[in-house]
């Protein structure tokens, strides 16, 4: 079944993210974007749940692998936080953290705005 979730940006964290890639890893992060964006459901290759709420995109050009980190929101939404190089096995717990406080902003501003 084909989705057409809503993809948002928060916090500019993605954009300064996708600004370091290389216009073929831009292309290819774009790919998973767009699977995300279209797909009811992907594979644990392309989408990975870390914790509470926060899932990675996993996408791989060459030897290098990269991780977006997202929440849906609302159901289709979809939240796009930071994004980094993966250089180790573990997906590194400094970046987890980074996205966690960024989803708690998130709902933060969030909340400050439907009052």
């Amino acid at each position: 079944m084909k989705h057409d979730r809503k993809i948002l940006l928060y916090g500019g964290f993605f954009e300064a993210f996708m600004d370091e890639l290389t216009e073929k890893e831009k292309e290819k992060v774009q790919y998973g974007l767009l699977l995300l964006k279209t797909q009811d459901k992907l594979s644990t290759k392309f989408v990975k749940f870390i914790q509470d709420e926060l899932y990675e995109l996993r996408i791989q050009y060459n030897s290098n692998i990269f991780r977006v980190f997202f929440i849906f929101d609302q159901g289709n939404i979809v939240i796009l936080f930071n994004g980094f190089q993966k250089k180790t096995q573990k997906t590194p717990i400094r970046e987890i953290n980074k996205a966690l406080k960024i989803k708690e902003e998130y709902y933060a501003d969030k909340q400050s705005q439907n009052r």
